[in-house]
């Protein structure tokens, strides 16, 4: 059972250079969200849609993990049982920083794997852009699409998230803005809860939290860690 939650969102990878969709420049500028991140985007905008995700993989090829995911993988290897691990993030820097794929929870897909549109398997095909991959799944022959959760499309792993929710004591929020996940109502659910942003956010009421931090993951993962180990010995 999981004492500590770590949920992690667009933040902690923005310091090693991935862009987000809110950013004002970078591979979210020239698209739509309805376009190429909405349900039915592959009905109707299918090749654009392809075409972004490629982008996407290419774009996180050469992206260092940062300190931040250093040391929150550190974290789970010390602890494997007692903390959980979930992100947002579509990207494979935790797995880079050394953290296994049974390690860590991808709320809203990954970016590497390719899922049938038919029988749900799933393909991983790297950096690789996917028609260079396949088209169709080699078990079912259906379409194969990007393992992406879309907006309107049902998260699978939520179910993942509200079991971890209810086992653990302590929730620390890295680097995300309220507008997806009610953070706010999470740190109510636990005994104690941080929250670390770059800034406020409207959609989090961080009054609700037993510790902020504003400022880069970087610069507060280390107190934060510190925290998390005394909860964990005091337990």
């Amino acid at each position: 059972m999981s004492k500590v939650l770590i949920l992690t969102g667009a933040g902690i990878s923005a310091e090693s250079g991935i862009s987000t969709f809110r950013d004002s420049d970078g591979l979210w500028e020239n698209h739509r969200i309805e376009d190429v991140c909405t349900a039915g985007c592959l009905d109707t905008n299918e090749e654009a849609t392809k075409k972004f995700y490629d982008a996407r993989r290419e774009d996180i090829k050469d992206k260092k993990p940062n300190y931040a995911h250093q040391l929150i993988v550190e974290l789970k290897q010390k602890y494997p049982q007692e903390i959980a691990v979930l992100t947002q993030n579509v990207d494979d820097l935790f797995e880079k920083a050394g953290m296994k794929s049974d390690e860590i929870v991808h709320l809203h897909g990954f970016l590497k794997e390719l899922r049938c549109r038919g029988c749900d398997e799933i393909f991983d095909i790297a950096y690789k852009a996917q028609d260079s991959f396949a088209n169709l799944c080699e078990s079912c022959g259906s379409q194969l699409r990007p393992n992406i959760v879309f907006f309107g499309e049902a998260a699978p792993k939520y179910q993942i998230l509200t079991q971890k929710l209810n086992e653990c004591e302590l929730i620390v929020i890295i680097g995300t803005s309220g507008n997806v996940l009610d953070v706010t109502y999470f740190a109510q659910l636990t005994d104690k809860s941080i929250l670390n942003n770059l800034e406020k956010s409207s959609a989090i009421d961080d009054s609700c939290f037993t510790k902020v931090y504003y400022a880069k993951a970087t610069d507060a993962i280390a107190e934060i860690a510190e925290y998390i180990e005394d909860f964990l010995e005091e337990l």
